[in-house]
């Protein structure tokens, strides 16, 4: 299953609603994408499976601190 390997966003499930009021299960997936991120820290390529929401937050953060950010309790 698709997975945001920072963020953890997975699928969400919802209704479809027809015309005529009937409800059907359906489900939206985050798009995921796999990249290759360079880690500063420890100067290395690091793969990951990212959506694309996490993508643009590393454009402006390094993997270090959103991870810091994402998993501080």
């Amino acid at each position: 299953m698709a997975v945001c390997a920072l963020t953890n966003k997975k699928r969400m499930s919802g209704n479809k609603v027809s015309h005529s009021n009937i409800k059907t299960k359906r489900f939206c997936h985050p798009n995921i994408q796999k990249k290759r991120i360079f880690d500063t820290e420890t100067g290395r390529f690091v793969k990951l499976a990212l959506s694309t929401r996490a993508i643009r937050t590393l454009n402006k953060h390094s993997l270090s601190a959103l991870i810091r950010k994402v998993f501080s309790f």
